[in-house]
């Protein structure tokens, strides 16, 4: 008898065995999906990580069943899943349950969409049979007139067929009136399969721009930079036109017989890109993200396992789990963005680290692209391991944005902004607004008002749940937790001295926007925030809008930041740079300057040089003039000093350790134990514990340790280590109830 290892969707590590009977052996193979029962009643769906002849030495129950014909997960994901759990300190169950669609994780499974068709039954398929059946319906009119637009249809339409949908919608026909046709026999229904994909067309490479000499210099050196690297950081200006070199690789791979993996950071990305990439590739392109229907996502999944998968997928980091045959490239575009780390629920893994170990995998090569590289990648690049490739010119030679720094301190002394703008933005939005460009307003806060306060007596309410103050949605007229995303009333007064004079404190993008509609009332304004697209064509209507000229003002949070292009703005706002600046991060810098520097670049892309105003109430930080003078390699210079020195990235690992339990003083005391143990295996590396910024989200109490390591340490036991210590602590009743988690490399 043989056995297999298998992966349960459950938050546990390692495997499951179980025994494989004989009537099911020669079905069973690794990356199938089986059937499992686990304890009394329970059953699922896992998939087969090992089959191994051993039998162990505990007793085993069977297998149910096997549900497919073929593996569902390649052996290359199987290795990434492992990788993952491994490096990421995550339990397998965690990423098989990240990595899988639902359909394919649920034993009532995925059901494949059908559509109801019409059919000519065959007595009545012969010219002399039409003729027959007109003959039958001389006196039903209206019958006979769904049956000529039925006839017409069918030639059109050929071998795709006729649906009764569509039938009903072209000839004015009620649902009676065609169960007529069926009754009397000249037409029959089925039902027929049709996928939920959209089929992009046929695929156009002669639309293919030409490259510039600045773009064409390039393309060559990365080509060249990858027959000695499998990574190439590509570090291009703002607007100087990676994307079309990209394009250029892509049809480059697509003629070598390769299959693509292209990334993005954020959804709202994919609405862009994938119509220029749809333009060129046509069918050959598919799109996988969170957004899409399960059902959707189980389609394109069985697709790429099919005899004719995508060449090329377009996604967000959810991507890097789908299986490829053949995977040749991998293009992480905007690779220095934060929304590449996954933080809940587990696995915590960052997408482009995972993309370069998948292309790893497939001898695939991979290209990372941004304005902006993040301090590890361009450590990487300075120390050979990665390639470099230079494009600071801007296409058709455009001048990048003027940057003019506001001192918003200054002009809040003298009395002269208007709520959070300048004069001198005012003044640059409205000239923009006469010339018919756009403008760009960038607040890093959403919602109405951060809190509420009541001037009187300083009350602040805060979430029952988390240690947070509730944010004000004056839309929906309620305050809201953005941790536990509780929901509560507006208070008519204060309830501790009975003040009714409660206000708003703060601006986040709602007030931005009521602000803008007042100043500028003839403005058409739309607002692009995680409150204005949570659904997927959301995305699509507000930037579709903004890039036909049909909306002026685009107000939004970093979503505005990430690589989107429009040819109209000459101006964008950042409203309040010191938010991002002076916050309690190692990485704030980093973050600002990369964040700052993108929506910068969304202006003047097309056409005049654009205009980027900074209010800050600190224009003398070094950072703000780096910004303003583009200068990446002396920010990296400082920064690189600093992390050195204070035992930071890209010179040292980081790992966060977090323990959660309902009672404070439990998960304190744990937290102490923890440390104390933790300190016994690695000494001065352990720092904490200490209550992190929220110290309670969603009634648990929290405490954080952090873990610094050298980049030469070895890493392997470094895991065991600490999932031995933790094994050790778990040990004890008091901390039965008591949550342990990792973050790896924290963004």
């Amino acid at each position: 008898m043989s056995y297999a290892e298998i992966i349960l969707p459950l938050p546990l590590d390692g495997y499951f065995t179980y025994g494989i009977p004989d009537t099911l052996s020669e079905r069973v193979a690794v990356g199938m999906r089986v059937l499992c029962p686990l304890g009394k009643s329970k059953k699922y769906i896992g998939i087969v990580a090992n089959i191994t002849g051993t039998k162990p030495d505990f007793e085993v129950k069977d297998i149910i069943d096997v549900l497919d014909g073929a593996p569902v997960v390649p052996d290359k994901q199987l290795r990434l899943w492992q990788w993952l759990a491994e490096y990421y300190l995550s339990p397998i169950g965690d990423v098989y349950k990240s990595a899988l669609p639902s359909g394919l994780k649920a034993e009532e499974g995925w059901h494949p969409r059908t559509e109801l068709f019409i059919g000519l039954t065959k007595q009545f398929s012969t010219g002399q049979g039409r003729q027959i059946a007109a003959g039958m319906l001389h006196r039903a009119v209206k019958q006979l007139e769904t049956l000529t637009t039925f006839f017409e249809l069918a030639a059109v339409n050929g071998d795709r067929g006729v649906t009764k949908e569509e039938l009903m919608n072209q000839s004015n026909a009620t649902a009676a009136t065609i169960k007529g046709l069926v009754d009397k026999g000249i037409l029959y229904t089925y039902k027929k399969e049709v996928g939920r994909l959209n089929d992009g067309g046929a695929d156009h490479p002669e639309r293919i721009k030409a490259l510039s000499t600045a773009q064409s210099t390039a393309f060559d050196a990365v080509v060249s930079q990858f027959h000695d690297h499998n990574v190439v950081l590509l570090h291009g200006v703002t607007s100087s036109g990676k994307t079309e070199l990209y394009i250029h690789l892509i049809a480059k791979a697509i003629a070598e017989h390769k299959q693509v993996l292209y990334l993005l950071p954020e959804i709202a990305l994919t609405v862009q890109i994938m119509q220029r990439l749809q333009n060129i590739f046509g069918g050959r392109l598919g799109i996988y993200h969170s957004k899409y229907s399960d059902a959707e996502r189980v389609e394109i999944w069985r697709k790429q396992l099919s005899d004719h998968p995508y060449d090329v997928i377009l996604g967000a980091r959810s991507a890097v789990f789908l299986p490829f045959r053949d995977l040749g490239l991998v293009i992480v575009d905007e690779e220095h963005e934060t929304s590449f780390k996954q933080q809940d629920p587990a696995p915590r893994y960052h997408a482009r680290s995972a993309a370069i170990v998948l292309a790893g995998m497939y001898g695939a090569k991979t290209l990372l692209g941004t304005a902006t590289p993040s301090m590890e990648s361009y450590q990487n690049a300075a120390t050979g391991k990665y390639g470099y490739v230079r494009l600071s010119q801007r296409y058709k030679d455009i001048e990048l944005p003027k940057v003019e720094v506001v001192d918003i301190k200054e002009l809040r002394r003298r009395k002269m902004m208007n709520g959070p703008f300048s004069p001198r933005l005012l003044s640059a939005v409205r000239e923009a607004l006469h010339e018919g460009r756009q403008a760009i307003l960038f607040q890093n806060r959403r919602g109405f008002a951060p809190m509420i306060e009541c001037p009187t007596c300083g009350w602040v309410p805060k979430c029952d749940n988390c240690d947070v103050s509730r944010t004000l949605h004056r839309g929906l007229n309620s305050l809201t937790c953005h941790y536990c995303g509780a929901v509560y009333r507006v208070p008519d007064k204060c309830p501790n001295c009975g003040s009714t004079d409660i206000r708003g404190r703060g601006f986040g993008t709602e007030k931005i926007e009521d602000y803008i509609r007042d100043i500028f009332p003839e403005a058409r304004v739309a607002r692009m925030d995680l409150d204005t697209t949570r659904t997927r064509n959301a995305y699509d209507r507000i930037i579709n809008d903004f890039s036909r000229g049909k909306t002026n003002i685009l107000i939004g949070t970093q979503m505005v930041t990430k690589g989107l292009d429009f040819d109209n703005v000459s101006v964008v706002g950042v409203l309040d740079a010191d938010t991002m600046l002076n916050y309690p991060d190692f990485r704030a810098y980093e973050h600002a300057f990369n964040m700052i520097s993108q929506v910068s670049g969304r202006a003047g892309r097309k056409g005049k040089r654009g205009l980027v105003i900074l209010q800050t109430k600190n224009p003398d930080l070094p950072v703000i003039r780096q910004i303003v003078d583009n200068d990446y390699r002396s920010f990296y210079r400082q920064l690189t000093a600093e992390r050195r020195a204070f035992r930071y990235p890209p010179f040292y690992h980081l790992v966060y350790v977090y323990l959660k339990h309902r009672d404070e003083r439990t998960v304190e005391q744990a937290a102490a134990d923890l440390g104390a143990r933790l300190r016994q295996v690695f000494g001065s590396r352990v720092l904490g514990p200490d209550k992190p910024g929220i110290a309670r989200v969603k009634l648990l109490y929290i405490r954080k340790l952090v873990i610094k390591m050298e980049n030469s340490i070895d890493y392997h036991r470094v895991r065991q280590s600490l999932r031995a210590v933790q094994q050790q602590l778990l040990q004890s009743r008091r901390y039965g109830a008591l949550q342990i988690y990792y973050d790896v490399d924290p963004e």
